[in-house]
This record gives structure tokens, C-alpha cells and sequence, in this order.
């Protein structure tokens, strides 16, 4: 079964994103063989009170059930937001997104690590983005820098039971954050692929080598990103049958065990 851990749907701020209805992006699935797909919302993280954006998102992607699971968006600056986090649980949602940049929250701070550990002794884990477009393609309006590298690793100690699903990622971020880590808290981290390069410069197949395969998941990052470039990466790796297996769907399934 393969699974995409980074897709969205709804109205993007800064630009119109074609694709980005749920009719598209499950079209998008079948066309690449795409069992299921982890979705957020769009809009969410710059929503001062993410709780409407949840609401739409799960009514966007009701249809679609169970190939779309709606990943719900935790604000951890507002109050009770662990009402937020217990309903994704009960739910049955695998995890939920937080955007602590966006959100205006210290990304190694205490409201992030209560959520992260909440989420812990809820066995949810936690979605971290990384960037949502290249500093080159922003709009002048959207000035939240990137997810920093030294946060996620605070996060990844936070909690012996935290899980971390780090996406739009590239190979410098996950090498300064795995690095940094030792080999228990690394194992709480899953990176997705959507922002690594594949050949010629073949971040991934040494990622793969270096982190070690397990450590990651397919993630598109679709509208945002065209679908076809993680499969491509896929298709040019050397290896047997069975690690794009586990790539694209086992390690995240053995993973959140």
C-alpha cells in the first residue's frame, strides 16, 4: 500500500494552485498508484484559530474516505488546545500538523513540546513543515523563515515516545538534525522525500545510505509540488523491489507501530 505523508488541499494565501481540490489531487493518486494520502489544509497555518480550517478540511475530504485522511492542524499557543489534539485522536486521525513559524509559537519551545508530548501518550505523531515554497518563489508577504534545523531536534528529545514526520526537507536540514541526534532520538524521526534531490546529485540515494533507509517516506508535497518528481527519484534508485516498498509505505507503517 502506498502512502503519501505530505499533501494539501484548500485555498493557498499568496497564490491560485491549480489541483488543489480534493477531485484533483485523488486523480493525481491514481495516476501515480497512490494508496492513501496524509492531507492537510492549505490555509491552515496562517489561520490565527486553525479549528474552522480542520472543519472544512474534513468535510473536503469526507468523499474521499479512506484514501484521504485529514490531518488536522494544532495551534499550541491557544487555549485548550489539547481539546484539539484528543479530538484528532478519537478521530483516528495518525497524527496532526502543527506550524509553529507560521503560528507565531517558539519552534523549540515549551507550547511545541507539550504538544509533542501530548501527542506522545496519545500515540499521534506530529507533522513538522519544513518550508512550503523556495525563499526565491515567495510572495513579498510571506516572511515566516524556515522550520530550523536546531527545533526539531529539541522536539526529537523532548519525549522518549515522540514520532516526528519532518516533510519538505532537504539533504542539508536532515543531515544537521540526524547528526545531531543520538541513535534513540533519531529513530523518532521520519523524513519525507519531496525536497530531495534525486540525480545528478543524488542526495537521496546518499541519504539512504548515510541516515539509513528506514528513516524515510514518500511525501509529493502536492499542488505544491508535481507528484511525478518523488517517483522519479524512486525509479532511478538502485535496489530490489522490496526497499520501494518499504519507501512508499512500509517504513511509515512500521514506524507508527
Amino acid at each position: 500500500m502506498i502512502v503519501d505523508v505530505a499533501t494539501f488541499v484548500g485555498a493557498y494565501p499568496f497564490r491560485v494552485l491549480p489541483g488543489a481540490t480534493p477531485d484533483a489531487l485523488v486523480g493525481q493518486m491514481d495516476r501515480l498508484g497512490i494508496d492513501a494520502a496524509w492531507v492537510g489544509d492549505l490555509g491552515a497555518p496562517w489561520h490565527r484559530d486553525p479549528r474552522a480550517a480542520n472543519r472544512n478540511l474534513d468535510v473536503l475530504v469526507a468523499p474521499h474516505a479512506p484514501r484521504l485522511i485529514p490531518i488536522p492542524t494544532v495551534h499550541p499557543g491557544l487555549p485548550a488546545w489539547e481539546e484539539d489534539l484528543q479530538a484528532a485522536a478519537d478521530a483516528g486521525a495518525p497524527g496532526v500538523r502543527t506550524y509553529p513559524m507560521q503560528q507565531v509559537v517558539d519552534p523549540a519551545g515549551t507550547a511545541v513540546q507539550g504538544l509533542v508530548q501530548a501527542a506522545a501518550a496519545l500515540q499521534l505523531a506530529v507533522v513538522l513543515t519544513v518550508r512550503f515554497e523556495d525563499l526565491r518563489q515567495r510572495h513579498p508577504l510571506d516572511s515566516v523563515p524556515d522550520l530550523p534545523a536546531s527545533a526539531v531536534r529539541a522536539l526529537a528529545r523532548c519525549d522518549a515516545g515522540a514520532r516526528l514526520v519532518v516533510t519538505h526537507a532537504n539533504r542539508d536540514f536532515i543531515e544537521e538534525v540526524h547528526f545531531g541526534l543520538t541513535p534513540d532520538e533519531f529513530r523518532r524521526v521520519l523524513w519525507d522525500i519531496s525536497w530531495v534531490w534525486g540525480p545528478p546529485d543524488d542526495d537521496l540515494a546518499t541519504l539512504l545510505g548515510t541516515v539509513g533507509e528506514e528513516r524515510f517516506a514518500l511525501g509529493t508535497g502536492m499542488p505544491l509540488r508535481i507528484g511525478d518528481g518523488a517517483f522519479a527519484k524512486l525509479d532511478l534508485l538502485e535496489g530490489s523491489e522490496g526497499r520501494l516498498d518499504r519507501l512508499t509505505g512500509g517504513n511509515l507503517r512500521g514506524w507508527l507501530k
